[in-house]
């Protein structure tokens, strides 16, 4: 599974509904609504590279209310215990 990262640039006056419409859009896991440079952030699970591409540029930089993106691409997912495994060793 390949897991992309899209940060989201939206209309402040559509915010809501634009996020609805990427969290109903195939390929898109989740969206969260967040403070900062960024209105909303898409994490996009899909099989292959061509997808994140046909997911990204096909649909989400269409869905109204976008008005720019910058997608990251994950290496590797660590989770909590691996993270915490990792700053104690040699402790």
């Amino acid at each position: 599974m390949i897991n992309a990262i899209v940060l989201i640039q939206a209309d402040n006056g559509r915010i809501p509904e634009t996020a609805q419409a990427l969290a109903d859009t195939d390929g898109v896991a989740e969206v969260y609504s967040c403070a900062g440079d960024v209105d909303l952030i898409a994490v996009v699970r899909v099989r292959d590279f061509e997808r994140i591409a046909e997911v990204v540029t096909g649909r989400i930089d269409k869905t109204p209310g976008v008005l720019r993106t910058v997608t990251h691409i994950a290496f590797k997912s660590y989770s909590s215990a691996e993270v915490e495994a990792g700053f104690s060793l040699g402790e």
